[in-house]
């Protein structure tokens, strides 16, 4: 009873939607939440190069608890199977499911929190119900899958989870959520939120590709340019997460793998997995981060919060083509950023950059940045050319040296 008396007794913060015009946008990219967001993937990526999906690892009681979740929601799938309806996309079911999963979650996450993280409740909670599609439009997409992202960013910054927990979260927590919104995706026909077809990377996902490509930029089995046969894709599907999106793909899609995923089929031009994952950090800042239509669901809280960072903040960079050092030894996030040296780096983009954007990326909500201690770098260039140009910019490597797909008109 005591215990349930301080629960009542604490005041949960408050979150919300930051981001209401396209000048917003600046301030979000100079934000606690974007530095902390990119700070955790590429912290995340420099921890797992070289491991696989598949290799024993460390896990703390509290992931463990974490995992035990999807259990729960798989359970309300069965519950409530898709209806027979003549609709393509958008399972009518879904929505019964949503609620009651939005139901059920604050008091299974409740349940799991330790006492003195009570106070984080509420904002974990939000994040967690956003990563899974929304009911009205019954669709899902990138902007979900950023919610989980906050989520997992949060656990850390709230050090719910250890530091040691860093590569099951992303090879344990965060392949089990993939894997169960493939499920909802394919129960219920969701339909890609704001999708751009055959230009964009992936209908509904961005950030397995990033760490997929961190898993192989150490030891990788094969080369870059074989990362689409067949028989690469059912020897490695279950152990590098890139290669288990490209074997999802192919079986919900049809024709040629240039066709319908020319973003992913440029990748294999690109000489190394070390560049891929850098081409791809800066596509997914440029086509997922910077879009108002995605960042105006986002919300913010305490810990994932709007607050301007101190000047000369840099975002840290993956040290990648190296295996990186144990856990121990390692510093990778913080429950509070830490200042760093002053770095050049390129101001946002002024806001009438940003407005011919309005209309792009997805409908859906998002959010994203994190605090990772590792080496700085120069800001990326703003860049939506193809992946492989984005590879190559920053690299030291001469575009005319590698080979590209034809320009689209």
């Amino acid at each position: 009873m005591a215990d349930a008396n301080a629960y009542e007794s604490v005041i949960l913060p408050a979150i919300a939607k930051r981001v209401q015009n396209i000048g917003d946008l600046a301030l979000w990219q100079r934000s606690r939440a974007y530095h902390d967001l990119i700070g955790y993937i590429n912290g995340t990526s420099s921890a797992i190069q070289g491991i696989k999906s598949t290799d024993a690892m460390y896990e703390s009681d509290m992931l463990r608890k974490l995992l035990r979740i999807f259990e729960l929601l798989e359970k309300l799938v069965e519950k409530y199977p898709p209806l027979d309806q003549p609709q393509r996309f958008g399972n009518k079911a879904y929505r019964d499911w949503a609620r009651d999963m939005r139901e059920q979650l604050p008091e299974l996450l409740r349940q799991l929190l330790p006492p003195g993280k009570q106070k984080y409740l509420n904002e974990l909670q939000q994040y967690l119900t956003e990563a899974f599609g929304n009911a009205t439009r019954i669709d899902y997409g990138t902007g979900h899958e950023l919610s989980f992202m906050f989520f997992l960013c949060a656990l850390f910054k709230a050090e719910i989870l250890d530091e040691q927990d860093i590569v099951s979260a992303a090879l344990r927590l965060f392949k089990r959520y993939l894997e169960f919104v493939r499920q909802l995706q394919r129960t219920y026909n969701m339909e890609p939120a704001g999708s751009q077809g055959v230009w964009s990377l992936d209908d509904y996902q961005f950030v397995p590709f990033i760490w997929g490509s961190a898993q192989l930029s150490v030891r990788s089995p094969f080369d870059p340019c074989k990362f689409v046969d067949e028989q690469i894709i059912s020897d490695y599907k279950d152990q590098y997460m890139f290669i288990s999106c490209i074997d999802y793909i192919c079986k919900v899609k049809t024709g040629h793998f240039g066709e319908h995923s020319n973003q992913l089929w440029s990748i294999s031009d690109v000489p190394s997995w070390v560049k891929i994952n850098m081409g791809l950090v800066k596509m997914y800042q440029k086509e997922i981060l910077s879009k108002f239509p995605v960042i105006q669901h986002v919300f913010f809280g305490d810990l994932m919060s709007f607050e301007t960072v101190t000047a000369g903040t840099t975002i840290t960079s993956a040290r990648l083509g190296h295996v990186a050092p144990p856990p121990s030894k390692r510093k990778c996030i913080v429950p509070t950023l830490v200042p760093q040296a002053p770095q050049t780096q390129a101001p946002p983009p002024p806001i009438e950059a940003l407005a011919g954007d309005q209309n792009a990326g997805d409908s859906s909500s998002e959010s994203s940045d994190s605090s990772v201690v590792l080496r700085p770098s120069a800001s990326a260039s703003a860049s939506s050319a193809s992946l492989v140009a984005a590879a190559a910019e920053g690299s030291g490597d001469n575009l005319n040296e590698i080979p590209k797909e034809p320009a689209a008109e």
